[in-house]
């Protein structure tokens, strides 16, 4: 009686682990290896490019420029749009998909070019969002899953500084203020070697250093969940 109960027992420790073991699979995210990035070739000190979408044909994605995923859920939906708003008209690119799975972070890549130190902004507007209303640059870009991030949330009123590594977000710099939603705003970011400098609206935020990733690399926009947000007058120089 004793022997079967101690099986009965095991039995039942097992149950619990195997449980407990799909519970943890279930709850965290299903990160999959993204596409190697086509090359872009290193761009000189001096060398610069704007976007400003205003010659690409609205409903499409941009000239020069490829969609990709963070995280889980569906890609995103990258269209050029027309907006009276806008601060060059007529055009805007914006983050139109609305699908709200939260670890789940649309990127729109720039492929002309790979830069190490820069000087790189973009004016945004967030649109809309329940759970986020999120506008973001990345740099020093491998690949989907591996970059720098910087990024505001109007929901949550902060601006964030992230590593990217292997899909894993890795805060290591922000601050806290006020980010209103529906109203153009200013992102910008100065990297130079292992030093980042964060602007928002023309005002430095923050300013931390790291060894991440000290190789140069693509750059390109970034969005959260169900964020819809509209981006443009996209500037990048290389340092």
């Amino acid at each position: 009686m004793k022997r079967l109960s101690a099986i009965l027992l095991a039995v039942g420790v097992v149950a619990v682990l195997i449980w407990m073991v799909h519970e943890f699979r279930e709850r965290r995210p299903s990160l999959s290896a993204s596409p190697p990035e086509t090359p872009a070739p290193q761009q000189s000190a001096g060398r610069s490019f704007t976007y400003d979408f205003d010659n690409d044909i609205v409903g499409t994605l941009p000239a020069k420029f490829h969609g990709a995923r963070t995280g889980q859920g569906p890609e995103g939906e990258w269209v050029v749009m027309a907006d009276a708003t806008a601060p060059s008209k007529p055009n805007v690119v914006a983050q139109i998909s609305r699908d709200a799975t939260d670890y789940r972070f649309p990127i729109l890549i720039a492929d002309e070019g790979s830069f190490e130190d820069l000087d790189f902004s973009v004016k945004f507007k967030a649109v809309s969002g329940d759970v986020d209303r999120a506008a973001g640059l990345v740099f020093r870009l491998k690949d989907a899953n591996n970059y720098y991030l910087v990024r505001t949330n109007a929901l949550e009123d902060n601006y964030r500084l992230y590593r990217v590594v292997a899909g894993n977000r890795r805060l290591f710099a922000g601050a806290n203020f006020k980010v209103t939603a529906g109203q153009w705003h200013v992102l910008r970011v100065e990297c130079t070697g292992n030093r980042i400098i964060c602007y928002f609206d023309g005002v430095k935020k923050i300013e931390a250093s790291d060894d991440t990733f000290k190789q140069g690399g693509k750059i390109g926009l970034w969005t959260k969940a169900d964020s819809v947000t509209y981006f443009d007058d996209l500037k990048v120089t290389a340092e």
